[in-house]
């Protein structure tokens, strides 16, 4: 796995028990999974397909920093399936696990296209 993005959990983060709002660490998986894919096929032109089950396991709090890591599973004639893991860099404590993000790549017209990548 490797961690590619560290976010700071601000108070603007949290939900109404004082931990990471999950919404918003969701938030930041996708859009650095999609960057990550993005590299990975040298293209913009991705759309998130799935998320497979979250598991949510350690909370984070104010002041923690959340690190973000990506490994790719498989790829796909037009797709690339990412596994993910967040945790709290202080303590390596995993927050959440995604083991399968599917992304896909498309044309000009909005429709799935192979990407040439394997």
């Amino acid at each position: 796995m490797i961690y590619h993005t560290r976010k700071l959990v601000k108070p603007e983060d949290l939900n109404a028990g004082g931990t990471l709002f999950g919404g918003t660490l969701l938030r930041w998986i996708d859009e650095e999974a999609a960057i990550f894919v993005m590299c990975q096929l040298d293209s913009p032109n991705i759309v998130t397909k799935f998320m497979s089950e979250i598991n949510f396991l350690n909370p984070a709090f104010t002041g923690d920093v959340v690190e973000i890591g990506f490994e790719t599973m498989q790829f796909g004639r037009s797709s690339i399936t990412v596994k993910c893991i967040a945790r709290v860099k202080q303590s390596h404590k995993t927050i959440i696990t995604l083991d399968e993000v599917v992304f896909v790549h498309l044309d000009k017209n909005l429709k799935p296209s192979p990407h040439g990548k394997s």
